[in-house]
């Protein structure tokens, strides 16, 4: 596996981190949680730019992305209880699809 493909994936994983963490500090009532969701983005878009040292923007960026959405769905789901619907899971899908269709 690429260094540069790693740094995607890391970024991804901070970015399902910061979303749950703002989630959680309940629109930046929790200063702290506020700050540490800042510094989680910042995090994730340093990941981000180094991986765009090798690979190309388009399958960074839409490998990031969906990742990002379908952790952060599941983060909601397993941590916050909440659930998609029927057209939800679809669209889900369907993000899946685009990024392995952009990969061939």
């Amino acid at each position: 596996m690429s260094v540069y493909l790693v740094f995607v994936i890391l970024a991804a994983l901070l970015d399902i981190l910061a979303n749950l963490v703002l989630k959680k500090s309940d629109g930046f009532k929790n200063k702290f949680l506020g700050i540490l969701c800042m510094a989680l983005v910042l995090c994730a878009f340093v990941c981000l730019g180094l991986a765009l040292k090798e690979i190309p923007l388009s399958i960074a960026y839409s490998t990031w992305g969906a990742i990002g959405v379908i952790g952060t769905i599941l983060g909601g789901y397993y941590f916050f209880g909440e659930r998609l619907n029927l057209l939800g899971k679809l669209g889900a899908i369907l993000v899946v699809v685009a990024v392995v269709l952009l990969h061939i």
